[in-house]
């Protein structure tokens, strides 16, 4: 049996290829950070040409892919995806990507990382963040079952049989369930996190059941009933994908860029990639190709049979991309430089298993990584090693354990800097999550940390001299790192960063996310419920129930910037406004955030007038929202419509029109408690924020009564902060707010905010509450404004 040789390299995604599948010999899935779940038709054999397109295309990764197999409910079989967004989307693949997904499962909180289908069961599973494995039964669009039990992220799902569902979780256990979420077993010989499930064909020779693989980069091979009959040892780093080949071999990936094939115990092939992750593989059943998924943003098809290999050029270009690649020096075991043999041992030696690694001392310095290919009986090359300390193989020490680099990071001026250790061999998303979750730090420096990772350890190759000794801070003593600052460049560039100034704010702010079907059903149960209790005079209609599942289509098309028709939303509006006006509080938040979402998709909503000409802001104020302290969501979703105002000029004519009534609104809701809850806050910073560019802009900012309206306005803006507003968010909102008027008004305006209205108190205050650069930032910006008054 021949060797795997490259059968196409799939290039169009824009970021890492987290997810693939391989449905058919002429169909391959893949799923990206990139946002997009993409097809890949086969045009043309010999050699192979595929047609790229986009199945569906979101605005937050997609993690996962799977496929359901056709019916004859979907003769085309289903794309199933899954990522941030939190959502399964299930759509056939004939489908374009503007058309309605099939069905959009609903039910999980956090990111989903693991999908798998059923063809014999009919039934889609899902594992997520939120610590919950799922099943929705194909056709009825509805969560089954919730598997529980898990105490940390679900990485893996695998759809064993139409009875048994397998799950590997961060607890390093592996749990074992039925359809209906009853548990079967539970697993516990794994060491570390498992990240990688595959079924194992009968004709295996360990009659294993199934595979596990994760953190420990060991695959474990299974009986149902928990107990471990072998393991296979080859890979150096986290094992993130498992497949199963129709021969009965075994198909591995993970962090050392490699595809390993196994048969029995042994791995009989190592296809090393160009890249420092391969999430993801899988496998053609038809013809037994394979598909890997990797961090260079490439798709690439690997087959046995000759017919399918790809043109000569190609193969050389990949097998050249491998050879330019680097290596981390930790995953091939502590050898030092000076005791390898050169060249010639290529030449002398032959290699007595596969994968086995030679590293060899180059005549310029460096040093070089050759694989042994049993199949081709030959070394391979497969990078050069890189080792971020030189050729003496130091290391700094820190925690108890040897590092690559140990960066400082600032998070807060006067105090000792945290320490952010790295290892080359590491991916730097995992480093930067542990760090953040170890510093108790937002996790929106997550890409901003791994990005400044992979800019400063980026070339650093055996020997080099540029980079200062291990430990050392690589952008000089007084340029350290800090989450909020713009990305630093490599560490190449020894100079100072200079944060960018922020005032003052010229643009307005809007709070446009939303899951519109999950806000349409919360409308249907809450009408139910009405319903039930006897109140059907305020309940709506089936037609009118109807026409609001008929509007989140133009809706999320108006929000997502794509023209729309604009008469669909006036009898939108009207129901909208019904609710609100009529139902009882506690059953009035879906309705809001329709209106939240219609103000900032359709002139027509601040064009919305009542019978008796009242505007939505009067019915706001006469259905009592802000007057109920003890429902802060339905204020906060209150005041997100009003700050979504300023996305049409209707609305900001309307903002403009309404502000003594919304200052009255706003004041009596943001006092004592409510301050303590974060999202109202952060709303009535972001509508202050809005109404500051507002007053601001011309002609505004030279009338008098605008200067006025924006004395107003800081009394308001300084009484958050004095007043108990303690999110880091909302605080830095208002400070921008405060900048952004003492930038543009009249001088008088600084004069005032010192004399009057203490903001240097409230400069303090932002500065103890919310201890971030970003706010740091800005407060330095408003005091040096503030000094050039005097």
């Amino acid at each position: 049996m021949g060797d795997f040789k490259l059968s196409a390299s799939l290039e169009g995604h824009e970021d890492d290829v987290r997810g693939v599948a391989f449905p058919s010999q002429d169909l391959v899935l893949s799923a990206s950070r990139d946002a997009t779940v993409r097809t890949w038709k086969l045009l043309s054999q010999e050699p192979p040409k595929y047609d790229c397109s986009i199945s569906s295309h979101g605005s937050a990764f997609v993690n996962a892919v799977a496929y359901h197999p056709p019916s004859p409910d979907f003769p085309e079989g289903l794309i199933v995806s899954g990522g941030k967004e939190t959502i399964v989307e299930v759509r056939q693949p004939g489908k374009p990507p503007d058309d309605n997904a099939d069905a959009l499962l609903l039910g999980h909180s956090h990111n989903v990382c693991a999908l798998d289908a059923s063809s014999e069961g009919h039934y889609i599973v899902s594992g997520s963040w939120d610590s919950s494995a799922r099943v929705w039964r194909v056709g009825k669009w509805e969560c089954d079952a919730v598997l529980e039990g898990h105490q940390g992220s679900v990485w893996a799902v695998l759809a064993y049989d139409q009875s048994t569902i397998i799950t590997g979780c961060a607890d390093q256990q592996i749990r074992v369930y039925d359809p209906s979420g009853k548990q079967l077993n539970t697993i516990k010989g794994c060491p570390d996190v498992v990240r990688a499930l595959c079924k194992v064909y009968p004709d295996h020779p360990s009659n294993a059941h199934f595979a596990s693989a994760g953190n420990d980069s060991i695959i474990r091979l299974w009986r149902l009933d928990g107990r471990q009959i072998g393991e296979l040892h080859g890979h150096e780093n986290f094992i993130y994908s498992l497949a199963s080949l129709p021969t009965g071999e075994i198909v591995s990936s993970g962090e050392d860029r490699t595809v390993r094939i196994w048969r029995g115990k042994n791995c009989v092939q190592t296809i090393t990639h160009p890249a420092i992750s391969v999430w993801s593989v899988a496998v053609c059943r038809a013809n037994g190709d394979i598909v890997s998924g990797a961090s260079d943003k490439k798709v690439r098809v690997f087959s046995r049979a000759k017919e399918r290999i790809a043109a000569p050029e190609a193969v050389q270009t990949f097998e050249d991309s491998v050879k330019s690649s680097s290596i981390p020096k930790q995953q091939l075991g502590d050898v030092q430089k000076e005791n390898l043999p050169g060249p010639e041992f290529l030449q002398q030696k032959s290699g007595t298993k596969e994968g086995q690694v030679a590293m060899i001392r180059e005549g310029n310095g460096s040093v070089t990584a050759h694989q042994w290919s049993q199949g081709a009986q030959k070394w391979v090359n497969v990078g050069t090693v890189v080792d971020a300390v030189g050729s003496s193989g130091r290391k700094t020490d820190f925690g108890g354990k040897e590092y690559d680099y140990v960066f400082d990071v600032d998070i807060e001026d006067g105090k000792p800097p945290l320490k952010l250790p790295y290892n080359l061999s590491e991916n730097p998303y995992e480093t930067a999550t542990k760090f953040i979750q170890d510093n108790e730090l937002p996790m929106t420096y997550l890409d901003q940390v791994a990005n400044f990772i992979t800019a400063n350890t980026q070339g650093a190759t055996l020997g080099q001299s540029s980079q200062g000794p291990a430990g050392s801070d690589p952008l000089g003593t007084e340029s350290r790192y800090r989450p909020g600052d713009p990305m630093p460049p490599p560490t190449s560039a020894l100079t100072a960063l200079a944060r960018p100034r922020v005032l003052p704010q010229t643009s307005y702010l809007s709070i446009k996310t939303a899951t519109l079907r999950t806000i349409r059903n919360k409308i249907g149960e809450l009408n139910q419920q009405l319903i039930n209790e006897g109140s059907q005079d305020l309940a709506l209609s089936p037609t009118q129930l109807e026409f609001l599942s008929v509007l989140m289509k133009p809706l999320e098309d108006a929000l997502a910037n794509i023209p729309a028709s604009q008469d669909i939303f006036t009898p939108g509006i009207d129901l909208v406004m019904q609710m609100i006006s009529t139902w009882p509080a506690g059953q009035q938040l879906p309705a809001l955030d329709l209106l939240r979402l219609l103000t900032a998709a359709t002139p027509k909503t601040a064009a919305w007038r009542s019978p008796a000409g009242a505007t939505f802001v009067d019915v706001l104020e006469e259905s009592k929202v802000f007057a109920d302290p003890d429902r802060p969501n339905n204020i906060m979703l209150a005041v997100r419509a009003l700050s979504n105002l300023f996305e049409q000029e209707p609305g900001i004519a309307l903002a403009d029109a309404s502000f003594s009534k919304i200052h009255t609104l706003i004041k009596a809701s943001s006092s004592g408690n409510s301050l303590s809850n974060r999202n109202l806050s952060i709303a009535i910073a972001t509508l202050h924020l809005n109404y500051a560019v507002l007053f601001t802009s011309e002609p505004y900012r030279y009338l008098p009564s605008y200067i006025d309206r924006g004395l107003v306005l800081i009394d308001d803006l300084t009484g958050l902060v004095k007043g108990g507003a303690v999110d880091s968010e909302a605080i830095y909102r208002v400070l921008v707010a405060l900048g952004t008027l003492l930038v543009r008004l009249d001088e008088d305006v600084g004069e005032a905010m010192r004399n009057v209205f203490d903001v240097d108190g409230v400069l303090r205050r932002a500065e103890q509450v919310a201890k971030e650069p970003r706010v740091k930032g800005i407060v330095g910006e408003i005091r040096g404004v503030l000094f050039e008054l005097n």
